[in-house]
């Protein structure tokens, strides 16, 4: 568990950075640095996307794979990063 500790510490201390969530491949959140009902709502609207996006992806090319997306607002910045088990969301200003 230290080392992730240590790499949320590390992504929490860039500039700009509001919060990190880690959901299971299910979508329930696992690890936060946000408040529950903001956490469960990033983590369900934002796993259901990323299924959406590895969808298109293997349907436009079946050897491709999904590894990163961020979607841009005007408020903020949502990275995401795909895994078999998990998903990691950091929302930056």
């Amino acid at each position: 568990m230290s080392d992730v500790e240590e790499t949320f510490k590390r992504i929490q201390s860039h500039k700009g950075v509001l919060g990190i969530i880690v959901v299971n491949s299910e979508g329930i959140p696992i690890r936060t640095t946000l408040d529950n009902s903001t956490t469960v709502q990033y983590a369900g609207l934002i796993h259901s996307l990323a299924a959406k996006a590895k969808s298109c992806i293997r349907d436009i090319d079946p050897q491709n794979e999904l590894c990163f997306f961020r979607l841009r607002t005007k408020k903020h910045e949502i990275m995401c990063a795909p895994d078999h088990d998990y998903l990691m969301i950091v929302i930056q200003s």
